[in-house]
């Protein structure tokens, strides 16, 4: 590191002290209806403090409604598993709140509502985002959703998360609310974008990591098996372990 970045570097530090990481989850959509799959990819608006302009999937931080909103069907229970694994509180419930908040901020984000529509009316629905997605007459089903990876935030950075990445299927669209996506939205622009293709995109360096270890699982069949990757900094450096 030059003596420049170095400066940078502690300069960010001194304005953003270490934070306790956010449990969040975001959700990569993928339309394989076409002869190429393709990616849903949201731009972040420029005014934002955390990754301004930035290409990004669809998430944020859970919220208390995660854990009371119905859902359709449960996760797998593997994928559960290993959501639970190297948390400090694990239980089945956080797990479902991780998976109901991709879903959650998906919705909030794109009008995208994940689910089905054979269940009724979701009783008793938080009241806000959840209360807005009950009235579409989807009820979430987490069997729809996949765990890719996981992935908190440095140390230094103004926003720090523990973000698990969670993959769908675009079939799961149940419901489209219009004119989410706004020039005064948290996302300004969304695209569907080939797969091969999005790393062309100003993406963050981790959303090129998660689409790189996305197409490594998608080559090996991804095995509900399989070994889940874990991004996180020990002692300034960055580490990949598997989960």
């Amino acid at each position: 590191m030059s003596g420049a970045d170095a400066s940078t570097t502690d300069a960010r530090k001194r304005r953003s002290p270490t934070l306790r990481p956010r449990d969040a989850a975001t959700l990569i959509l993928v339309d394989r209806s076409g002869a190429r799959p393709l990616v849903l990819m949201g731009r972040r608006h420029a005014s934002h403090k955390f990754m301004p302009g930035k290409y990004v999937f669809p998430g944020g931080r859970i919220e208390p409604g995660d854990r009371r909103m119905s859902v359709a069907g449960p996760l797998d229970g593997l994928i559960e598993d290993k959501l639970m694994a190297r948390t400090r509180r694990p239980s089945p419930g956080f797990a479902r709140a991780l998976a109901l908040a991709a879903i959650r901020e998906t919705f909030e984000e794109t009008g995208l509502a994940l689910g089905v529509t054979d269940h009724g009316t979701a009783p008793d629905a938080p009241d806000g985002v959840w209360r807005r997605f009950a009235d579409t007459g989807v009820i979430p089903a987490l069997e729809a959703l996949d765990f890719v990876a996981r992935a908190i935030t440095p140390p230094g950075r103004p926003k720090r998360f523990d973000t698990r990445f969670f993959i769908a299927d675009a079939k799961w669209i149940a419901h489209r609310t219009e004119d989410v996506v706004s020039a005064d939205s948290e996302l300004v622009e969304l695209i569907w974008i080939p797969l091969d293709e999005a790393t062309s995109l100003d993406l963050p360096n981790i959303t090129k990591v998660i689409l790189a270890e996305l197409a490594e699982a998608s080559r090996n069949g991804m095995s509900r098996f399989r070994a889940r990757p874990f991004y996180r900094t020990i002692n300034k450096r960055s580490v990949r372990e598997e989960l």
